[in-house]
């Protein structure tokens, strides 16, 4: 995965965060199989309907895109998620015995309800450089974990091989390139004000994203 201009800046001043996130049990778990199933089928049924606001997310980029290729790009990434990610939740909970209704009723826990707002509300708020900042620690952050558990072997539970394989597959790492080199236009020649905000931007996503495993980990519902 590409690692260069602005987005290798916030990359490299979040280290300490990356850190963490990649040595979380959860994460961990996941690598070398020894993640309980009910923790793996709460964090399905979180990140499901994660994805639908993060769907909503690409359709806004979308529309606060003023170069056709930028619009036909986040129409495809919303047609992907929409049709292709978010089937593979379905199928891998279809596996576990729960139901596709059983996951769109599934209630928001409270760092999903959290996340997601935060993702629609810069949308609706910012500019398609502001979208990029909160997009590319969950797209290109989920690339550098599957890439990193693949180095270290797959494990044999095949719903958490299918996971890594997903992940850090050379379709999904072009997707999180295409971002970085779209985010580092946007902040060629940028003025520092705005350079700082989508660092404030993505660091804020960045901490979402250790908060989600954290989540998942502790099936922490709702108090």
């Amino acid at each position: 995965m590409k690692k260069d201009g602005f987005y290798a800046e916030i990359r490299h001043g979040t280290e300490p965060l990356w850190r963490s996130i990649l040595g979380h049990p959860f994460v961990r778990g996941i690598g070398d199989g020894s993640l309980a199933r009910d923790r793996f089928e709460f964090y399905l049924k979180q990140d499901y309907v994660y994805l639908i606001d993060f769907s909503r997310v690409f359709g806004l980029a979308a529309v606060k895109s003023s170069a056709l290729s930028d619009m036909g790009f986040f129409a495809t990434l919303m047609n992907s998620t929409l049709n292709s990610e978010m089937e593979l939740h379905r199928r891998t909970c279809a596996a576990f015995g729960i139901s596709r209704e059983a996951l769109e009723d599934t209630r928001k826990a409270m760092i999903t309800s959290a996340y997601t707002d935060y993702l629609v509300r810069t949308c609706l708020e910012g500019d398609l450089a502001d979208i990029l900042a909160v997009l590319v620690p969950c797209a290109c952050g989920y690339a550098e974990i599957g890439s990193a558990l693949k180095a270290n072997g797959l494990p044999d539970n095949a719903f958490y091989k299918d996971w890594i394989e997903t992940y850090s597959s050379d379709e999904f790492v072009g997707f999180a390139d295409m971002l970085i080199e779209r985010l580092n236009v946007h902040a060629e020649g940028a003025p520092e004000r705005l350079k700082e905000r989508w660092r404030r931007l993505y660091e804020l996503s960045a901490r979402y994203e250790y908060l989600f495993f954290d989540m998942s980990w502790k099936m922490e519902e709702w108090s």
